[in-house]
């Protein structure tokens, strides 16, 4: 991988994830594939965390941080429901 970001970590993660889910790899195969995936989870984790920093600065509002929830929609239309 040239130069890793969070997009094309998180799709060689999903290309990783469907090689797994195939099954046709050896055991020493798959165990090099997850160690691979979960070292493409650990750097995609940290740059969402770095990202959420980021966004928590930009909504600082009169000199004190004021963080706003972030609610995905999928969220709010599960709480409806019940």
């Amino acid at each position: 991988m040239a130069k890793k970001n969070f997009e094309t970590a998180l799709a060689r993660l999903e290309q990783i994830a469907g090689e797994l889910e195939e099954g046709d790899l050896t055991l020493e195969s798959s165990l090099k594939k997850f160690d691979e995936g979960m070292k493409l989870v650990q750097f995609c984790n940290q740059k969402l965390e770095e990202s959420q920093q980021q966004i928590d600065i930009l909504l600082n509002k009169n000199g004190s941080l004021t963080p706003v929830p972030f609610q995905a929609e999928e969220d709010e239309s599960l709480d409806e429901d019940t």
